[in-house]
């Protein structure tokens, strides 16, 4: 069995699933219900859902469309936002979604990663952050719900939400977002130098090589969205996966402790 997840990062946006460039230019590619159906028959490892507009418009979760899309899911199923409560956050976990993504309540609100890690179990908290260049190159922490760029130390910030409690982190490069361009690999290295628990690299990956690099940078686990779903020069919407002969013969030799 594969010791390095390769994991599918689809965004909701009004029911539907929606690929962007850089956090901007929605492209509409289809039905949730449908890409989790090809994704169950092409034997994805994880898979990871968010919503990108529930913490905008301060809004709860789609709860029924959530338990929709886990009755349908064969997979390990990570779903993120408009989680601002524990209570939400059970919902969801009732419905059949293994973990939790938090972003906005966990910048804003850090206890409540330590309260959900605690009563489910850190495994089932992961805490997602979006990194952004300013004009100068330095790293910044982006915040999606309001989108614009925090004041806080985005290396502060990753250790504080994973000293409360946060099992996993999703590290997402806003500036590779859907460029194809691959992985910001130093970002990984920082990120990997400063906690200790498993690092989920997302933002640019167009081919398979980019993700040993990632995973090499010391990524536990990789996501792609683009990847995945657009295909082509044109980049027409064909979801894709590659098989497990193809991701052992492209990890073979890649141990992540």
């Amino acid at each position: 069995m594969l010791k390095q997840r390769v994991i599918p990062a689809l965004l909701l946006r009004d029911g539907g699933l929606v690929k962007t460039q850089k956090f901007g230019k929605h492209k509409y590619i289809g039905d949730p219900i449908n890409a989790i159906r090809i994704f169950n028959e092409k034997e994805v490892d994880e898979l990871v859902l968010l919503d990108i507009d529930a913490s905008r418009q301060d809004r709860e979760p789609d709860y029924a469309l959530i338990e929709s899309i886990a009755a349908e899911c064969f997979m390990p199923l990570g779903y993120g936002g408009g989680i601002s409560t524990i209570e939400q956050a059970r919902r969801i976990f009732s419905s059949g979604v293994e973990k939790v993504v938090l972003q906005t309540s966990a910048l804003q609100n850090p206890a409540l990663v330590t309260e959900i890690a605690q009563r489910f179990g850190s495994q089932s908290v992961v805490v997602s952050l979006d990194i952004k260049r300013d004009w100068l190159g330095r790293y910044r922490l982006w915040s999606s719900s309001s989108r614009r760029t925090l004041s806080a130390d985005w290396l502060q910030a990753l250790r504080s939400i994973v000293s409360a409690g946060a099992g996993e982190v999703l590290l997402n490069s806003v500036d590779r977002d859907g460029m194809q361009e691959g992985y910001d690999l130093r970002l990984i290295k920082a990120a990997v130098d400063a906690v200790d628990v498993p690092l989920i690299a997302l933002g640019g990956a167009a081919k398979l090589e980019h993700f040993v690099e990632a995973i090499e940078a010391g990524a536990s686990a990789v996501a792609a969205g683009s990847l995945f779903v657009l295909q082509g020069p044109h980049r027409a919407v064909l979801i894709s996966y590659p098989n497990y002969s193809e991701l052992e013969s492209l990890f073979r030799g890649k141990d992540v402790s």
